[in-house]
């Protein structure tokens, strides 16, 4: 018996097993026969939620018993990752994997692709925690820390911010640690309200509060700078939706979220962005940087790919970048390549003032192939972008999708248009009726949480998370978006990225119509936005998806470890073993971790962490 059990071992652990993994499994024995073996009240009453049901009882005394040997087990299995984690240097404060310069021209990428997201091509990247840098704070509450951030919190120099556009100078002051974003009002002509309502003049509207109500809801704004136009669309209850290219310093993807604004990182160089066809009801460019007519016009088409028909194309660029790429345009002719190039699109010039051009996308699909010297249409449907090469031909006109902007609210899908996106609308009634109930239970469990160190005066009525305390949402699962619908509907002050799995049912669709902002991702690489950018983390059913995938849940904890600001909350809900095998490296990474029973006789648990502020 002896020798069977000693070669048992060997086969596990290797000839001589070490030590600590002896003591480890002689623990767990110990524990099981500690608890399993155990018949003594005493053990009953030290339990909580204790009843006086012996069976029941009895039974979660075994269930507690199977938990704690799931976390001797994952923490073995573990054990030799996570055994010498540390802090991270201070040149991961601000990066972002998959970004990196001298790995992707060591690899031959060149004319501006070494710029773009290479998640295929080896990463010099080990497990480790990446510390805030010194001088972070706590971002202010929302909607303060929409207009002043702590300059701590992103690299941002004074040098980047006094060579920034004039707009931006005079919207933005820099004090001692703090950036404040001034108002508008009282602004200029060039002024962000002023602009706004240029805009909806030039689109024939009276002013810029009657977008929504012009179908206008959703706006992709490409280079946004730092956010204040952005910022101005959402407080007329549009989703305006920031894409910008990675920088190392001076991000304006890491200073809009940081201002609580929604953004991710998206290059215009090699790639498609994440995004489904026939999305946004408007796209935004001012002063970008892009020259569009470039490479055959393919930045021109990928617009083209995400705008709905009968959507807005808006570019303001000073007159000498219009300028500098007309001059192939015939002699005595006023069009410029980028306007030739609009009408093989289909694009209808709507107007031209100063430095902005609008154009409207066609609502004929048959338009593409009546127009001379047209651009070949894609063959199939553009179902699943997920950073595919830039395209040279135009997607969209053959899909059941093809769907005027339409007016009304942000979340007005009908019977046919649910039907469009493959649900039923009994199902998607149910949906909403189950995140309903789930984000109250969520909150109901946060609370006592969120405000144990902040007890209420007498007389002061409850607070409700994440009211002021939580802008910035990621539902790493979002499903149809019932997640952010509730949110919307119990009038919490957030907004939610929904991303999209690559290997699930592509709702990004339905998510992006509902008014949402969202994109897809495979959770197996890096998200790609910064560091400490988002406030809670959220995610249903994911670690059983990894776990199908054969992926990492450790990888997947430090990877949200690194987006989850200091102070931020994680939720989690999932099979019991997927939450015991994150439970065990939340805590080893020092997570407050706790998981709760919703004892409806099912699996499934839910696993609420926070994540410590740990300080240099």
């Amino acid at each position: 018996m002896r020798r069977y059990w000693s070669k048992k071992l060997s086969m596990l652990f290797g000839p001589k097993p070490p030590l600590k993994w002896l003591l480890l499994c002689l623990v767990s024995v110990l524990v099981l026969i500690a608890l399993l073996g155990s018949s003594s009240s005493s053990v009953f009453d030290s339990l909580a939620f204790a009843r006086q049901d012996d069976y029941k009882n009895y039974r979660r005394l075994k269930e507690q018993a199977t938990k704690d040997y799931s976390v001797f087990k994952s923490l073995a299995f573990n054990d030799n990752r996570l055994q010498n984690v540390g802090f991270c240097l201070k040149d991961r404060e601000n990066y972002v994997p998959c970004y990196n310069l001298s790995t992707s021209l060591e690899a031959g990428f060149e004319n501006g692709e070494e710029f773009d997201r290479h998640c295929e091509l080896p990463r010099d990247w080990h497990l480790c925690l990446v510390r805030p840098p010194r001088d972070y704070k706590i971002p202010l509450n929302w909607p303060i820390g929409r207009d002043i951030i702590w300059s701590g919190n992103v690299k941002l120099s004074k040098e980047q911010f006094l060579t920034s556009g004039s707009m931006t100078k005079r919207l933005m002051l820099l004090e001692e640690n703090q950036i404040s974003f001034h108002s508008d009002e009282g602004m200029l002509v060039d002024g962000v309200k002023d602009y706004a309502h240029l805009i909806a003049e030039m689109i024939g509207l009276e002013s810029y509060s009657e977008f929504p109500q012009a179908g206008v809801r959703n706006v992709l704004d490409i280079g946004c700078g730092f956010g204040s136009f952005a910022a101005h669309l959402l407080s007329l209850n549009m989703m305006a939706f920031c894409a910008a290219a990675y920088e190392s310093t001076g991000s304006q993807v890491q200073v809009s979220l940081e201002r609580g604004l929604p953004a991710f990182i998206g290059n215009f160089v090699s790639k498609q962005l994440p995004l489904p066809a026939l999305s946004y009801d408007m796209v935004h460019c001012a002063q970008c940087s892009i020259v569009w007519d470039d490479r055959g016009g393919v930045f021109l088409i990928e617009v083209d790919r995400v705008l709905k028909p009968g959507g807005y194309i808006v570019l303001t660029s000073p007159a000498s970048t219009w300028q500098g790429i007309s001059v192939k345009g015939k002699e005595g002719s006023t069009s410029t390549p980028i306007e030739e190039f609009s009408q093989k699109l289909c694009w209808n010039l709507v107007a031209q003032q100063d430095e902005t051009s609008i154009w409207q996308k066609t609502k004929d699909a048959l338009c593409y192939m009546s127009r001379k010297g047209a651009i070949p249409l894609c063959q199939g449907e553009d179902v699943q972008s997920y950073y595919k090469p830039l395209a040279h031909c135009i997607s969209g006109p053959n899909s059941k999708r093809w769907v005027l902007v339409h007016n009304g609210s942000s979340d007005s899908l009908d019977s046919i248009n649910l039907e469009l996106h493959g649900v039923h609308a009994d199902e998607f009634s149910e949906d909403m009726e189950f995140w309903g109930s789930a984000l109250n239970n969520y909150w109901s469990l946060l609370s006592p949480l969120i405000f144990s160190d902040h007890p209420k005066r007498p007389g002061d009525e409850d607070p409700l998370p994440p009211y002021n305390l939580i802008r910035n949402v990621m539902d790493m699962n979002a499903h149809y978006g019932g997640l952010n619908a509730a949110l919307l509907e119990s009038g919490k002050s957030v907004w939610v990225m929904n991303v999209v799995p690559t290997n699930t049912l592509n709702k990004l669709p339905l998510i992006l119509d509902r008014g949402f902002a969202g994109v897809l991702h495979d959770w197996c690489e890096p998200f790609p936005t910064y560091p400490r950018t988002y406030d809670m983390l959220h995610a249903k059913g994911l670690l059983a998806l990894l776990r199908l995938q054969r992926c990492s849940i450790l990888d997947l904890v430090f990877e949200m470890d690194r987006i989850l600001r200091p102070e931020g909350w994680v939720i989690l809900s999932d099979e019991l073993g997927a939450i015991e095998q994150a439970r065990a490296i939340a805590s080893q990474i020092r997570w407050e971790a706790r998981v709760i029973d919703p004892e409806n006789g099912t699996n499934q648990r839910l696993l609420i962490c926070q994540k410590p502020y740990v300080r240099k």
